[in-house]
């Protein structure tokens, strides 16, 4: 899962995007913790947030490029 994180990070840049929402869910946290590490370790993410009320909340994480 992680593997495809990183690709779709790199797709998202080419496209132009600023912005992308990963949505993991809730659950043990496990998931929700191994993708903001990793998106926090990838050359082209400036911002890594947890996804605000109306964004998804804690199931959901934020990553501005």
């Amino acid at each position: 899962a992680l593997e495809a994180l990183g690709r779709y990070i790199d797709d998202a840049s080419l496209a132009g995007l600023d912005r992308v929402t990963i949505i993991h869910g809730l659950g043990t946290g496990a998931l929700r913790d191994a993708v903001r590490a990793d998106a926090s370790g990838h050359p082209l993410v400036r911002e890594v947030r947890p996804g605000e009320r109306g964004e998804g909340g804690d199931g959901a994480t934020i990553i501005r490029l």
